[in-house]
């Protein structure tokens, strides 16, 4: 069953299409991982799911056209955008940046459940929920910006290069948390990436991009057991 499908998508900001009536699918608890150059449409493919710029083509989350839906609506479906840059509220404190993701929550309880299940993937931000987010580290800030998109308890979540400009030993920290979180709250992923090495180990499917176009889509393996594809994206 998929949690997500894009079917014929088309999307662009105005001087023509950035993407070329594009196929995706995301499974129900799955993850999928999109790989290309600057330039290639990735970050285009999340802001036309998200219902941020002009598309044309078919999207539905568990089964529910979504294409036709302004940003807030797809919000409420459950569907959480992490953008690239990560967004944070800089002079807010990090316990008020998680409280304005959870805005659709209702109730104490149930803001307090989501508060305890964010700090539990990620203890560093609890030990800092009272320092403001613009002091944080880049890989903080980053957990940060993923732990206020599960505070809305999302079916999907659209993660925008979560590695860029962070370390390694924070990449790989970062991404054991990501693998956490999917296996204990099942929740499905969209992943676009330049890390192509470390986004294959948590991606049960993956597209490669160039030009607004998909030009591979299987599993892994596919990628790892093509020579010149390694070479292009794993730099072996």
């Amino acid at each position: 069953m998929s949690r997500l499908s894009v079917s014929a998508l088309s999307a662009g900001y105005g001087q023509g299409p950035v993407l070329h009536a594009v196929d995706v699918e995301v499974s129900d608890g799955g993850v999928s991982v999109v790989l290309g150059a600057n330039g290639a449409g990735k970050t285009t493919l999340l802001r036309a799911i998200s219902g941020m710029i002009e598309r044309e083509g078919t999207v539905t989350v568990d089964a529910v056209r979504i294409d036709g839906m302004r940003t807030e609506e797809i919000a409420r479906l459950g569907v959480t955008h992490v953008p690239e840059g990560r967004g944070t509220f800089a002079g807010l404190t990090t316990e008020e940046n998680l409280r304005l993701g959870g805005y659709t929550r209702k109730g104490r309880d149930e803001v307090a459940s989501a508060f305890e299940r964010v700090y539990r993937h990620f203890p560093r931000l609890a030990q800092r929920r009272r320092q403001q987010a613009g002091t944080l580290s880049g890989g903080e800030q980053q957990m940060l910006a993923i732990g206020r998109a599960l505070m809305s308890g999302p079916s999907l979540v659209l993660l925008d290069e979560p590695s860029f400009g962070l370390a390694p030993r924070m990449i790989e920290e970062l991404y054991r948390i990501l693998e956490d979180i999917h296996a204990r709250e099942h929740v499905s992923i969209l992943l676009v990436e330049q890390n192509a090495a470390i986004a294959l180990d948590l991606a049960d499917r993956v597209y490669v991009f160039e030009t607004g176009r998909v030009v591979l889509a299987g599993p892994p393996s596919d990628l790892r057991g093509d020579a010149s594809l390694r070479r292009a994206y794993l730099g072996s």
